[in-house]
């Protein structure tokens, strides 16, 4: 399943700074706006992934996985 996320970025001082607002820790910054966008989504993808895996490392037994909409 895929999910959108909303980046916020600025121009500042020569440096492209950004976050995605929805996941906190999901911070980059580059020389121009195109890496930007690349490094948070790269950032993105390591945070699921780490998110992820400590979600089910507290999982003891069978478990089950559903899906929830906010």
């Amino acid at each position: 399943m895929s999910q959108t996320y909303s980046a916020v970025i600025r121009k500042s001082e020569g440096w492209w700074i950004g976050c995605i607002k929805e996941v906190r820790g999901v911070n980059a910054q580059a020389h121009t706006r195109e890496e930007l966008l690349e490094d948070l989504k790269s950032a993105l993808a390591e945070m699921i992934e780490l998110n992820t895996e400590d979600a089910l490392l507290t999982m003891e037994g069978q478990y089950e996985e559903v899906s929830v909409s906010a």
